[in-house]
């Protein structure tokens, strides 16, 4: 302990003489070869918050690695995190579930939730804290209850009927009924400092419709797409109720805390083209227009799961970056896309469960592909419940060694 004291001390000392000089903090440290190393995370966060007590009026510690690669800004190395970073692949977590055996506990009790979104960030270093929630979180706010089994997944009673749908309302107030996502993101906030962005999430209309009219997880989506035919119009009905709701949430969220916004379409990716246009694009476009009208400057990154035919759909929604799935190469989205958006991704989470000489190959590629050029290293999906985590160790240091 002693010899940490000294550390904090040392490097405070020294951080706020680089400060005093006119040198951003993470620059100075890089190139003095004091870079704290991604295992110290929690050094890392006391040194930033020791220095920023000594920054000299007027100078400002820089934004996190992450936010200012969302932003297209240049960076220094390509920041990572991981998609379902939280949760159950990490033996810290499968031990807090013994004493919090539900979801919902885990996610609405904010000491909980704030533990568990840090969990990844403390072990392996990454570059963005993700809130520990569920896109179906914001459901009793607009009076739509819900629960989630640990083995059979989230369940709601079906909406289906005109009568059923109107009993959903716009939240006039998430304070009220999301307090604890607001006290999770400011703990956040405070803890990671300026080592990492802080991210928070919502579901897109689309995919959130789907588990209100299947009932909870569907594989085919079978009942969802029958509302779309027989009776389209009640489908816009709820579309444009959560595109209204999830636009406010997702601007809570930002006030609370959150630096980017990262919004999940998932289950869009089942739609046909044609469908796609009618039932998710102008939804998923509500909410991105919703975000940018009140915080221009947040970036927000888009993620669809099978998304390789909609990647110029996702591009044309106003969001800052689209997250690929393996489907997908970088170079084949650039072309497609251009290179005024940035993009996420995009390993395949199954390769985590190969050699280390895999791992370091297949990362590397992307990388390379990517050039340092306004892109976050990710998986192409969440990360798998079972990978071993010195894998996960290895993925996350493999990127922060790579030189571009």
């Amino acid at each position: 302990q002693g010899a940490i004291r000294m550390f904090l001390l040392r490097s405070a000392a020294v951080a706020s003489f680089l400060l005093a000089c006119g040198l951003p903090y993470s620059s100075a440290f890089v190139g003095s070869g004091l870079t704290v190393t991604p295992k110290d995370a929690r050094l890392r966060t006391a040194v930033s918050a020791t220095a920023s007590r000594s920054t000299p009026l007027g100078l400002k510690m820089e934004d996190p690695l992450l936010l200012r690669a969302a932003r297209g800004e240049k960076v220094e190395m390509t920041p990572v995190w991981m998609m379902r970073q939280a949760g159950r692949h990490m033996q810290e977590y499968r031990e807090l579930v013994k004493k919090y055996p539900t979801f919902r506990e885990r996610s609405e009790i904010p000491e909980v939730a704030t533990e568990i979104s840090l969990q990844p960030w403390e072990a392996y270093g990454v570059d963005g804290c993700i809130l520990f929630s569920d896109i179906l979180t914001p459901l009793p706010g607009m009076g739509v209850e819900f629960d989630i089994k640990e083995t059979s997944g989230p369940k709601l009673k079906p909406l289906r009927t005109k009568e059923q749908i109107d009993t959903m309302k716009i939240c006039s107030d998430w304070s009220t009924s999301m307090p604890f996502v607001k006290q999770t993101l400011g703990e956040l906030r405070k803890r990671v400092g300026n080592s990492a962005t802080v991210l928070g999430f919502v579901g897109l209309p689309f995919t959130l419709a789907t588990y209100l009219v299947e009932g909870g997880t569907s594989s085919e989506y079978l009942e969802i797409k029958k509302m779309m035919y027989y009776n389209p119009s009640l489908l816009t009905a709820m579309l444009e109720n959560l595109a209204e709701n999830i636009g406010n949430y997702a601007n809570f969220q930002i006030e609370a805390g959150a630096q980017v916004i990262q919004i999940f379409d998932s289950w869009a990716g089942s739609l046909s083209p044609e469908d796609y246009d009618l039932f998710a694009f102008p939804y998923q476009k509500m909410v991105v227009n919703a975000i940018k009208k009140k915080h221009p400057d947040v970036p927000i990154i888009i993620y669809i799961a099978k998304s390789g035919a909609h990647v110029e759909r996702m591009a044309d929604t106003g969001v800052d970056i689209v997250s690929l799935d393996w489907t997908v190469t970088i170079d084949e989205a650039r072309r497609r896309i251009g290179r005024d958006i940035g993009l996420q991704g995009n390993l395949d989470p199954a390769i985590l469960y190969g050699p280390e000489h895999i791992i370091k190959e297949r990362t590397e590629s992307i990388l390379k592909m990517a050039k340092g050029r306004h892109h976050i290293m990710n998986l192409g999906h969440g990360i798998e419940a079972t990978t071993p985590q010195p894998n996960v160790k290895f993925f996350v240091d493999t990127v922060h060694a790579f030189k571009h």
